[in-house]
């Protein structure tokens, strides 16, 4: 074994996000003056065609990088892998399956772990039961560290900050721009239909991670319907079943505990373009959920999935121009109070008379959006420890990343936020 230790090791280099993390590394590297990098997976050729295929995409010679042979299905590998790692980026999902795995190997081999989930079961059960061996060992495990959750985690991170006093809640209306239509890879659909046909575990879970509640805000977030029109947007709106609430509320139980800030309330919303684009989503939703709660129908969804998600997903992801064609916004319209509570326990008697509106936007979300968010991440952990949550452990970006520079680092990479003047 190498007794160097990378910066970073790319693991799941080959796959289909993976390819697009190292292409995003090649990329940035001659901005990091002595980067040192590597990518891992399972099969040495794969990945050595990736760096092949990175190197005329970018046009950066990586005959030199490192590649390291390691298997989820091989602990040893896996331990191995994290050993020459300061960072594992990990790409291998879905993580419900293969996460703990690399998580536990890298607790146990001194490197820090990255990942791309959207998965809450995931995410959750790592911060239970790694959390306190993850600060032994002074390593941060941070998940969702690509578009799930960096626009929503910086977005509240960066409205909070411009916020003159104190907010009580968010509405986050993500919308997306695709002129060739919308498509995902069968990987990110495979973790969505294995969570939502596990969602049951959720309640038990944030009762062993959780056994103390938050106190109760005084002015509620409004409940909306399954459908709604929003004024700031213009648009009809449903409710976004991504992992972006699971993962803000994570956060702002951690700002609560650690930092005695106000629990801002938050809830997330898809913007549809039209009655026709909402029809679709509605229609689809429910096929989703139905298919979603048994093995067979998770079955055809996996194995069929251009047949029964109209083409959103496809084995093949989308295509080059499809993801030229793709952008992102995400709309936060913040409410709250002009002035700020000393005791963060301690409620308004006022309803919130303030209201700011911050816009997060950047191009296709799953494989431009999401390896510069993974790699800028990276960057901020390797050299901004002194201002991230001493002695490491399992955190969310926002309590992680909330007092560094990475906003500024994505603000620099053509992901944009801006606090909107009504």
């Amino acid at each position: 074994m190498s007794e160097q230790k990378y910066d970073f090791v790319v693991f799941g280099a080959s796959g289909f996000t993976g390819q697009f993390v190292v292409e995003e590394i090649a990329r940035i590297a001659d901005e990091e003056a002595g980067l040192t990098w590597a990518v891992a997976g399972r099969s040495m050729e794969r990945l050595q065609k990736i760096l092949e295929k990175a190197s005329k995409a970018t046009g950066k010679d990586l005959e030199s990088v490192p590649v390291i042979v390691a298997d989820t299905g091989c602990d040893e590998s896996i331990l191995e892998m994290t050993k020459q790692a300061k960072i594992v980026l990990n790409c291998v999902g879905p993580y419900r399956f293969h996460g703990e795995r690399v998580v536990k190997a890298c607790i146990e081999g001194g490197a820090s772990h990255l990942d791309i989930s959207g998965e809450p079961q995931y995410l959750e059960r790592m911060q239970l039961m790694y959390n306190n061996k993850a600060k032994e060992a002074g390593v941060y495990i941070i998940g969702t560290c690509g578009f799930d959750s960096i626009p929503a985690e910086m977005g509240v991170v960066f409205a909070q900050k411009k916020f003159q006093g104190e907010i009580n809640s968010i509405e986050a209306y993500l919308d997306f721009e695709a002129k060739e239509g919308l498509v995902g890879n069968v990987t990110t659909l495979e973790s969505a239909v294995y969570g939502f046909a596990h969602a049951n575990e959720l309640k038990s879970l944030r009762r062993s991670l959780y056994p103390e509640p938050l106190p109760k805000p005084s002015f509620k977030l409004p409940k909306r319907g399954a459908v709604h029109k929003n004024e700031v947007v213009n648009k009809y709106c449903v409710p976004f079943m991504g992992s972006d609430k699971s993962v803000v509320n994570r956060t702002q139980r951690y700002n609560y505990e650690h930092n005695k800030q106000r629990p801002i309330q938050f809830d997330p919303y898809i913007a549809c373009s039209g009655i026709l684009q909402l029809i679709g989503m509605m229609v689809f939703g429910i096929i989703f959920a139905v298919l979603s709660k048994f093995s067979f129908g998770q079955s055809l969804l996996i194995k069929y999935p251009e047949i029964f998600t109209f083409g959103a997903f496809k084995k093949s992801g989308p295509t080059k121009k499809q993801i030229e064609n793709t952008s992102f916004s995400m709309t936060l319209v913040c409410k709250g109070w002009s002035t700020k509570l000393e005791d963060p326990a301690e409620q308004h008697t006022d309803k919130p008379e303030v209201v700011s509106v911050t816009k997060v936007f950047g191009p296709e979300p799953g494989y431009v959006t999401t390896p510069i968010c993974m790699v800028q991440c990276g960057l901020v952990l390797l050299k901004e420890k002194s201002k991230m949550p001493k002695g490491g452990g399992v955190l969310t970006p926002g309590s992680a990343f909330a007092d560094t520079s990475l906003i500024d680092r994505l603000q620099n990479h053509n992901i944009k936020f801006q606090e909107v003047k009504e």
